[in-house]
């Protein structure tokens, strides 16, 4: 049973937005990330929304691995392509205005794409496609990250947890949206486990001596450390396809970072030569396409959703009543949290505190308190 605390989505927006302006992010920059941000928790993917809040953008901002105001330089352009340079600023601010100028590309020529390097982290890849989705088009997305994960048959961090998403329109009330890593469990979820207090499952991270490991914290230390490395999908070797997780963690981490020129692999580490804290430099990739250019929109999601009601119809299995497809599970989240608001543990009640009384911002009372 989930007995947390849940404060209002409006009361949450405008407390990111006023935090994030004190920590120097230009407010229209600032309503950006808290729309990303609590998109998360509005999907409930809670392992990007109000828990990554401070750790991964104040705290960044705070040890200058991290700049809160983007100055996004548009490296290259073309009809159909754009290249940017994000300079190390809010990987999301960069992200929405890639998308939003690859979408009206898209609208003219069929397709579009493009790339960023010097970037940090967008939030959830599963974002920008839907942006492309709420406008009638496909987008897919995919990020690199410090490196986290290690390849089959080996026990190093190399890549990143590195997302592919796709997002498609259909006749339904909601998108074909598959947002994941590539990886069995990216670093969020285990940061999760690690403030819910929970076990992580054995099999999706191994230490150094190809052993599984099961305690978040100690993860998350030796993650650091360069001692343990989550596994690809599929886990541990080939028998269950673990190699077909690490193919695909493999071509983000290419598209990535060669189509931007970025760098890659140990590179992203966030760590200098003198093992100080480093700007990341990350890479993104976005891809719009325009099912009119096509057999038109309406076939294009008329036959997207007859594909996932077929696909739901199914017969089941033993013990199991439902079939789910891709994004309906986050829509579902959305219908059940959109009037409670958004669900907070403990240690996010002691960071609305902290933040609140550190930024000077006595207006806000929260429903805890």
């Amino acid at each position: 049973m989930d007995d947390r605390i849940c404060i209002d989505w409006n009361l949450m927006n405008d407390f990111i937005i006023d935090v994030f302006e004190k920590y120097g992010v230009p407010r229209e920059d600032a309503a950006i990330c808290a729309d990303v941000l609590l998109e998360s928790d509005r999907r409930g993917i809670e392992s990007h929304g109000m828990n990554r809040f401070k750790p991964i953008y104040l705290d960044r901002i705070k040890n200058k691995t991290l700049l809160p105001v983007t100055n996004i330089e548009i490296v290259k352009e073309t009809p159909t392509t754009v290249v940017m340079n994000a300079n190390n600023g809010m990987g999301m601010v960069a992200s929405h205005k890639m998308m939003t100028m690859l979408i009206e590309k898209a609208k003219t020529c069929g397709m579009a794409g493009g790339s960023i390097f010097n970037s940090t982290h967008y939030g959830i890849a599963g974002y920008w496609s839907t942006m492309a989705a709420k406008e009638g088009l496909i987008g897919i997305t995919g990020t690199n990250a410090r490196p986290s994960v290690a390849p089959t048959f080996g026990v190093e961090p190399m890549m990143g947890t590195n997302p592919l998403t796709f997002t498609m329109p259909t006749d339904e009330e909601f998108p074909f949206n598959f947002d994941c890593a590539t990886c069995i469990m990216q670093n969020g979820k285990i940061e999760f486990y690690d403030r819910m207090g929970k076990t992580v499952p054995e099999g999706c991270v191994t230490d150094e001596n190809g052993n599984t490991m099961t305690d978040p914290n100690k993860i998350l230390k030796d993650m650091r450390a360069g001692k343990a490395a989550l596994l690809p999908l599929g886990g541990p070797g080939e028998e269950n396809g673990g190699y077909k997780g690490y193919g695909f963690t493999t071509v983000v981490e290419i598209l990535s970072a060669a189509l931007s020129g970025g760098p890659f692999l140990k590179a992203l580490s966030g760590i200098d030569e003198n093992g100080k804290p480093d700007m990341y430099r990350l890479g993104h990739f976005f891809f719009v396409i325009n099912p009119e250019f096509f057999m038109g929109l309406d076939t294009f999601k008329k036959t997207a959703g007859e594909i996932l009601r077929q696909l739901r119809a199914s017969k089941k299995a033993e013990g199991h009543d439902k079939i789910y497809t891709a994004g309906e599970k986050e829509y579902l989240s959305w219908l059940e949290r959109q009037k409670k608001g958004v669900p907070v543990g403990e240690t996010i009640k002691k960071e609305l505190v902290q933040l609140r009384d550190e930024c000077g911002l006595t207006q806000y009372r929260f429903p805890f308190e």
